[in-house]
């Protein structure tokens, strides 16, 4: 399984959205009364998340990993629980904490397809208009033609547009982690590589693409039109675009991969230029959950678009993973506990790995790994810490108990 990050709906809505947004904004009195972000509740020691997590450093051999845990199904609606294990830098020993940036990868998509849906509902952009309709030529070799793709095929990977990142200097990519990498080119170098087998391609080429329709539609570069729509308001102040700046700016973990020589390399330093409005955001896993939280209740986008953006098709279990499927930039799985988790993960091959996710009950979940899981049962393990998180204490592991 090759995660390149990288359904039913969520059943529960009722009163979610009031809780949800008092632990959301500042002021309100049930987010008044809580701790401060910067100070999340500590784990009770052998919960099975902790020991989820233990297993993920312990036994898969990753170095750090974090979980924040936000809103309703913990002890009190607005709280906040973080569970760590490992190191944030081999170098120091400097223990894994959940207040760490992190290059969030492919959960920027989710950023990106918001804000491509917010120009839906202004009614300044089609999802089921063609892709040529906006960026008239760009696609139009490689036996490919923007006047057959649409918008939404691009949100939801089903454009058949290869992934740049599958052409054969990708293998290595440490070789080329402090080069500068433009868009059109990106895409451009797609079109030249074979067409996927499969209906359902994860590929970044499709949200390069969806940027430029939003630079197109705006008159403004998508990440600053990504900022000024959803950055910026929502108050996230430790996500940001980091252009072709190679370090993490502020307190963050180091990340690590393994390099030719099969050593374990720091990744840290990297320019993801590369990944753009696919993968590029630098963030926190308080501001990652703040994010779907403001997005599944409500604030970020209309009902109609967001029942949009939860229409999912089957995702390729060997791109994803057994049980997922995908809508507009966003994955769905079912939990042990019932229900379905939905949101992003991401993956940088410097190290990182991210994911944000909420659950049926409207808890909130982020997580930041600062190594990639290197095999099945380590990604197995990795979607075990998901599950724990959305499901330890709740609804249903209460009923069955």
């Amino acid at each position: 399984m090759v995660i390149f990050l990288p359904s039913s709906p969520v059943r529960r809505r009722t009163g979610l959205t009031a809780v949800a947004l008092a632990c959301l904004l500042p002021g309100t009195p049930a987010a008044a009364a809580q701790p401060p972000p910067d100070a999340p509740r500590a784990s009770a020691p052998h919960t099975a998340l902790s020991r989820s997590v233990r297993r993920l450093v312990k036994h898969d051999r990753i170095t750090g990993a974090a979980v924040l845990v936000t809103g309703p199904g913990q002890d009190a609606p607005c709280a906040r629980r973080a569970v760590t294990d490992g190191v944030a830098d081999l170098g120091t020993g400097r223990p894994m904490n959940a207040t760490d940036r992190l290059r969030a990868g492919s959960v920027t998509k989710t950023f990106t397809a918001t804000v491509v849906l917010q120009l839906a509902a202004e009614r300044r952009l089609s999802l089921d208009a063609p892709v040529e309709r906006y960026l008239p030529g760009l696609i139009r070799s490689g036996g490919h033609d923007g006047r057959l793709i649409t918008v939404r095929q691009l949100l939801q990977h089903t454009s058949g547009l290869p992934d740049y990142l599958e052409a054969p200097e990708w293998e290595r990519p440490e070789r080329l982690r402090y080069r500068h990498f433009e868009p059109r080119r990106l895409i451009a170098r797609a079109l030249e590589l074979p067409r996927p087998e499969q209906s359902w391609h994860y590929a970044t080429t499709n949200y390069l693409v969806a940027g430029l329709i939003i630079h197109q539609v705006t008159g403004r570069g998508p990440e600053a039109e990504i900022t000024r729509r959803l950055i910026a308001p929502l108050g996230l102040h430790d996500t940001y675009w980091p252009g072709d700046e190679a370090r993490i700016r502020g307190p963050h973990s180091h990340s690590y991969f393994t390099a030719e020589d099969g050593r374990l390399a720091d990744g840290t330093g990297w320019n993801t230029t590369f990944g753009g409005v696919g993968g590029a955001l630098v963030s926190t896993p308080a501001d990652l959950t703040r994010f779907v939280t403001a997005l599944f209740t409500g604030r970020l986008l209309p009902a109609p678009q967001l029942a949009e953006m939860r229409r999912t098709v089957p995702a390729d279990p060997d791109r994803l993973w057994p049980g997922a499927r995908y809508g507009l930039g966003l994955i769905s799985t079912p939990l042990s506990c019932g229900g379905t988790w939905w949101g992003h993960a991401g993956t940088v091959p410097g190290g990182h790995r991210a994911l944000a996710a909420v659950g049926p009950d409207g808890r909130a979940v982020a997580i930041a790994l600062n190594q990639v899981p290197a095999t099945l049962q380590a990604e197995l393990d990795f979607l075990d810490v998901v599950d724990k998180a959305l499901c330890e204490g709740g609804p249903a592991e209460r009923t069955s108990a």
